[in-house]
């Protein structure tokens, strides 16, 4: 399988190649140059088997060629083994034909662990095979940074620098990313918002001299690994609601777009799914974008729901490849007018988003009242980004279709928020009861990408 960019200019690489490198040279993202399409039958054979078999099903076309059958078996063995559900990503029931996908079961209580412990593996082989050292940088907005931070601490061939935006995170988040003591991790709490940090990584990338003296590779979800290891939990969660033989709808608390789009290649593989519907919070450029209204960027505005609060969704631009025919050339003239603002989707571009994905937006006391209202009729307590997911899956549900809506994260990552919601405090699983005793370690920072790559060169000097 080779990989291209979504803009075109930059060359055709492995799997390995395209995930080491995270962003291409040419500025885009990269994607496979064709997709695989898993037959009927074998979606179908897929039920009653653990998740990791499902893993290594859904991801081997992908990956054979980088990696072999026996060592990618083997790293999705490592990647899961932590997680403390047997079933990975149990769904559960709310109410008629609308279930939840618990995602929050692995390491630092969110989604983003089932990428990043994957990708956690996968790079430690890779570099061990190769006998080199990369320096991570990421940006995070809660969720990846401390999935990060707990995949990557303590390996020998990697530093890992993560950009969160100085406090606009909650506690939890924060505590999971500044408290680890190994000394390859590194937090940085910057002065500005999510995009200023996740525009800072992508300013790094384009500086060829920085990028190539410290070997940067990116972990954000412009890496396709995350994208990839996503994809899993679409055909797991389906499967067991009955496909290939009835359809299934998925709605997706969604920030940056990469979780929402790996159920649209996960559609695009064969998966009968319906529908996809984003569901965003009061930063709401994807929904507005959706219902027509162009690409425009806004203020970022600090919600109880943070990891969604972004205002350029880094993964909506692979959406927009495949929506105006593969074009690259197109895709690169849209980024070159986001620079300036932002830019309106083509009618024909638009009817093909339309055909796979709806949308939602959620304000904050709706948020507050979904979490209460669920708690009361389901039992369930859930964090605000779900409670975001669940109102909009609601609003978008069809009577003979099963709904899922995806639980990005445990509530306890959001203990004011839930507690405001529902006077229910929600504790830490006792693995973590001590989170808030343990010191922390980070590094304040200016908004300035030359103070940014100082820090990081002297710190990979040391």
């Amino acid at each position: 399988m080779k990989y291209i960019s979504t803009r075109g200019q930059a060359p055709e690489l492995t799997f390995e190649e395209a995930m080491l490198t995270g962003l291409a040279r040419d500025g885009g993202l990269y994607l496979p140059a064709e997709i695989p399409v898993m037959p009927q039958d074998q979606i179908a054979g897929l039920a009653g088997l653990t998740y990791e078999e499902i893993a290594f099903k859904v991801m081997w076309p992908f990956v054979e060629g980088s990696f072999a059958e026996d060592e990618f078996r083997e790293i999705i063995e490592h990647a899961y083994a932590g997680f403390d559900h047997a079933a990975r990503a149990p769904l559960k029931q709310l109410n008629e034909n609308h279930f939840l996908l618990e995602l929050f079961h692995g390491p630092t209580l969110a989604f983003k662990d089932f990428a990043m412990q994957l990708i956690g593996q996968l790079f430690q082989v890779a570099l061990k095979r190769r006998g080199d050292r990369v320096t991570i940088v990421g940006a995070t907005s809660g969720d990846t940074g401390s999935a990060a931070i707990e995949a990557f601490r303590g390996l020998d061939a990697v530093d890992v620098f993560i950009l969160f935006p100085d406090g606009r995170v909650s506690e939890v988040q924060r505590r999971q990313m500044t408290t680890p003591a190994d000394s390859n991790v590194h937090a940085l709490a910057v002065a500005g918002d999510f995009d200023d940090c996740q525009s800072a990584l992508k300013d790094m990338f384009n500086d060829f001299d920085f990028r190539d003296s410290v070997k940067l590779a990116g972990v954000n979800s412009i890496n396709f690994a995350r994208v990839l290891a996503q994809i899993v939990y679409y055909f797991s969660a389906a499967v067991s609601l009955g496909a290939p033989h009835r359809k299934v709808s998925f709605t997706v608390p969604t920030g940056n777009f990469g979780d929402i789009f790996a159920g649209y290649l996960a559609k695009r593989m064969g998966l009968p799914i319906d529908r996809l519907v984003v569901a965003t919070n009061q930063n709401d450029i994807l929904h507005r974008c959706l219902t027509g209204e162009g690409y425009f960027k806004g203020d970022t505005i600090p919600s109880i729901s943070p990891s969604m609060d972004i205002q350029v969704s880094s993964n909506f631009e692979r959406a927009l490849f495949y929506a105006y025919g593969e074009d690259a050339g197109a895709v690169s003239q849209l980024m070159e007018e986001l620079k300036n603002g932002g830019f309106k989707v083509s009618q024909g571009a638009m009817e093909s988003l339309r055909e796979n994905f709806d949308s939602g937006r959620v304000s904050e006391d709706e948020t507050l009242q979904t979490i209460q209202s669920t708690l009361a009729h389901s039992a369930e307590l859930v964090c605000p980004h779900t409670a975001v997911g669940i109102k909009v899956a609601e609003d978008h549900r069809a009577e003979n279709v099963p709904m899922i809506t995806l639980a990005t994260a445990h509530p306890a990552k959001f203990p004011a928020a839930v507690e405001k919601a529902s006077d229910v405090h929600p504790p830490l699983p006792s693995r973590m009861s001590d989170l808030y005793e343990r010191p922390e370690r980070v590094t304040r920072i200016a908004n300035n990408l030359g103070a940014i790559e100082k820090f990081i060169k002297g710190q990979i000097a040391e």
